[in-house]
């Protein structure tokens, strides 16, 4: 890729770059060409094909940038940023960059989307895995960090079995009160009991309810994975717990 030395002039800055963030440079780069589709297999012979006066990397490097651009590259195609261009063209190995690739306006935000990639949809409980996901994909975080808490909320309601009018914090406490709660483990120790009970009204009260009574700025997607992945943890704790007929008691 012709033009990767002058932006990354340092050889080993560019090997130290991890796939996704060495194909942020690529990509960008990319779009900075005329040509609107590139030739896949030829981003790496472009570096060492240049006149001797240009500035590139050294030749006894070449095994080590030839592959580093060959995992970006794959990196890309495996997020769907870089697809084959139409008809036979795609079919010999030409590409073009995605309506999505074409889309993001900075690296700042290609780190958005990489980070976004970062929750898989297969690791969600069931009960959030549409709700809290597609909006997560989209960049709507505050609302991907609601829906999965409400989830809880509802999977407590119903796993204790109680009216649809119960709800909050109080709601949650008293489902997993250590002593009474219909959903405490009365075999553990009292400890983990009072633990467990803190841990559902605290996410519950901390990411639950302030996204339900204002406007709360969450704009890290890696923060809002991480609490997405905690309500999906809490709903299998809930689904352990709830006896088989109490979602159907709360109805």
């Amino acid at each position: 890729m012709r033009e990767l030395p002058q932006a990354i002039p340092d050889v080993d800055v560019l090997l130290a770059l991890q796939p996704e963030e060495l194909a942020a440079k690529m990509l960008f780069l990319l779009r900075e060409r005329s040509e609107d589709k590139f030739y896949a297999y030829n981003l790496s012979n472009e570096l060492w094909s240049a006149l001797p006066d240009q500035v590139g990397y050294p030749r006894n490097r070449e095994g080590e940038v030839d592959l580093a651009i060959r995992e970006a590259f794959a990196w890309l195609e495996a997020q769907g940023l870089v697809v084959p261009a139409e008809g036979l063209n795609g079919q010999n190995g030409w590409r073009v960059l995605s309506r999505r690739a074409r889309a993001l306006e900075d690296e700042a935000q290609f780190a958005d989307y990489a980070s976004a990639r970062l929750l898989p949809r297969a690791l969600l409980h069931p009960r959030i895995s549409t709700a809290a996901w597609l909006p997560f994909m989209r960049g709507a975080y505050a609302t991907a960090v609601f829906e999965a808490m409400r989830e809880v909320e509802i999977a407590v309601r119903e796993g204790a079995g109680y009216a649809k009018g119960e709800h909050g914090v109080a709601m949650v406490r008293r489902a997993f009160h250590k002593d009474a709660g219909p959903l405490t483990d009365k075999n553990a120790e009292e400890a983990e009991r009072e633990a467990l009970s803190a841990l559902f009204a605290g996410a519950i009260g901390s990411y639950k309810n302030p996204h339900s009574h204002r406007h709360v700025p969450l704009d890290d997607p890696t923060e809002a994975a991480e609490i997405v992945m905690l309500a999906s943890h809490l709903l299998r704790i809930v689904e352990a717990r709830a006896a088989p007929d109490a979602s159907e008691a709360g109805q």
